[in-house]
This record gives C-alpha cells, structure tokens and sequence, in this order.
C-alpha cells in the first residue's frame, strides 16, 4: 500500500457466526429502538474490491437484505455519502494520508444502484471517518426515539470502527454486522470486529440480525 489512495484490495472470506468474538456488552437490538447505517457505499470506496467476489459481494447483497428488513419494521435507514472534489478545509487532516479522494465523476461519488436510498431515508453528507462527525445522525435519531446503531458498510476498521466508538461515546448502543462490512484485509476486519467487542459494541451476522429484529 502506497502512503495516500487506496490499496488493491485480495479476496478474503467472511467471518462466520461461530468464530465472532463475545461481546463484553449484553446488548440486544431492538425494532422500536434500532437505526440502520450503511456507511459509504459509494463506487470510490467499493472500486479496490475483486467485485464479484468475498468479501465484497456477500457484503452488498448482505446490506441489501438489512436494509430491505429495517424498512419493512420501519426501522430508519441513514447512508453516509461524500461528495466529491471536497475541498481541502472539508478533508482535513484526511487528505494527508489519503491523497485528494473522490471527483464529482460518475464512477466515483454514486451510491452502488443495489443499495439506493428510497424515500424516507435519509443520506448524510460524510466529512471524517465517523458518520457522527459534521452531520445531524444523532439528532435525527434521538427525535425519533433510536438509540442503537445498526452499522454496515466499508471500510470496517476505518469509517465503521469510529463510528461505532462514537456511538458508545453518546450512549447509543452500536451494533457492528460482520459479514455486512468490508476491509483492507481479513486481518484488519477481525480486528475491527474483537475491538468492538472487547470495548463498545456487539458484533451479530445478518441472519442474526434479522432474525433478532
């Protein structure tokens, strides 16, 4: 991997059910209380990925089936989105270690097709790596009664990772969905998985997901 941009990215296996770590928290979801994020889906992040392959297409297509649940339940769906051609005082510190990011072009700032957002959800203009950072998410929760977090989404010790920290931080329970996030490496997505365990959150397949909410 080079100092800025994105690495290629191999094909690696999604953790399964039997090998999440326990979580410290005892947390469970719930439908009256739950929100969904699904984090930077866009075609920029997802490019570095073998598409086609694990772990990128079982994520997509395990993000669409968290969606297509949470909005049967009526529970709310928030995508995080950057724009692109950010200017440099929007990247911050960001832009150092990962060069100047998405252009405005069609093949970088979309949301993937499979994943659109419908009416009544709602797209959150992402600057930093926490979708809680520059946005209105916990506002829009909190009036709506939510305080869990639901995440999925790239890249899972990154954007995910923080999140679900900050999350903790302002008392909403996070909930990390580990084959519904992708990362750098296997390495570096079971890492993000035991850290969430271990110190803010609990880690739960889709199947356990759905079957829970």
């Amino acid at each position: 991997m080079t100092a800025k941009g994105l690495p290629q990215i191999p094909a690696y296996a999604l953790p399964t059910a039997e090998e999440l770590p326990v979580a410290r928290a005892p947390w469970r979801p719930e439908r009256e209380r739950a929100a969904l994020l699904v984090h930077d889906m866009q075609r920029y992040f997802v490019r570095p990925f073998q598409l086609g392959e694990s772990p990128i297409a079982p994520v997509i297509a395990n993000i669409a089936r968290l969606i297509a649940h949470c909005r049967a339940a009526g529970i709310p769906v928030f995508y995080t989105a950057q724009t692109g051609n950010q200017d440099r005082r929007d990247r911050g510190l960001q832009a150092d270690l990962w060069g100047s990011g998405m252009s405005g072009e069609a093949e970088h700032q979309p949301i993937l097709p499979e994943l659109e957002p419908a009416t009544g959800d709602f797209v959150l203009v992402k600057h930093r790596y926490s979708a809680f950072q520059r946005s209105n998410l916990e506002t829009l929760m909190r009036v709506r009664g939510r305080d869990q977090l639901i995440i999925c989404g790239i890249y899972a010790h990154i954007g995910c990772l923080m999140t679900a920290g900050e999350a903790f931080m302002r008392d909403i329970e996070p909930f990390f969905v580990a084959d519904a996030v992708a990362d750098f490496s296997r390495e570096k997505h079971d890492m993000a998985i035991a850290y969430v365990a271990a110190t803010c959150g609990v880690p739960f397949t889709t199947a356990q997901l759905e079957a829970a909410l």
